[in-house]
């Protein structure tokens, strides 16, 4: 664990406010869910919550199965990160941070496809960079509840590949299958 040197005292209501700077570092935003995890020496552990990554085991399994039924490159993502990747480089988007680009689509509830090689490619990590490695992409929000909890992202592997309503539907039907499981 990292110290921070900030040092908050607890109000009369038993709460805690944890500084702009932490939060914003985090990415943690007003109604946020946190975690809270206690351990024996009296540490108290705040994490952020996930709830798509309670099934990240589940989405790796899906992700593989998109995957080699489309024979492009499947992600999950939950709010933050990719939680599963199948079909393409784990080490290149495997916990990687969303761009801010799949932030505010999953924000606005969006659907994305890039259906041919002259429309704008979707920066999936923040380190994409808006470079055009996978120019035909599909992103899917994954809704639950009313909340968007994630995106299913399918990318094509060759250059010249392209989307149709297929691989769309896809998507559809694998982000409405994931949400469906967290509301269970």
């Amino acid at each position: 664990m990292k110290a921070t040197g900030v040092v908050r005292r607890i109000d009369d209501l038993g709460r805690v406010v944890i500084p702009k700077e932490i939060r914003k570092t985090l990415r943690i935003k007003e109604g946020d869910p946190l975690e809270i995890f206690t351990d024996r020496e009296g540490q108290v552990i705040l994490k952020k919550y996930s709830p798509i990554g309670e099934l990240s085991e589940f989405a790796a399994g899906y992700a593989e199965t998109l995957s080699k039924t489309t024979g492009h490159i499947a992600c999950i993502t939950d709010k933050d990160t990719i939680i599963a990747v199948s079909g393409g480089s784990k080490k290149e988007f495997l916990e990687q941070d969303i761009s801010q680009e799949l932030e505010q689509l999953m924000e606005d509830k969006e659907v994305y496809t890039s259906k041919e090689n002259s429309d704008i490619a979707m920066p999936i990590t923040k380190n994409d960079n808006q470079e055009r490695k996978h120019n035909a992409q599909i992103v899917y929000p994954i809704i639950s509840n009313g909340d968007t909890i994630g995106t299913v992202i399918l990318m094509s592997k060759e250059a010249n590949g392209k989307m149709n309503d297929v691989e769309k539907k896809v998507a559809q039907s694998a982000a409405t299958f994931l949400g469906s499981q967290m509301e269970i």
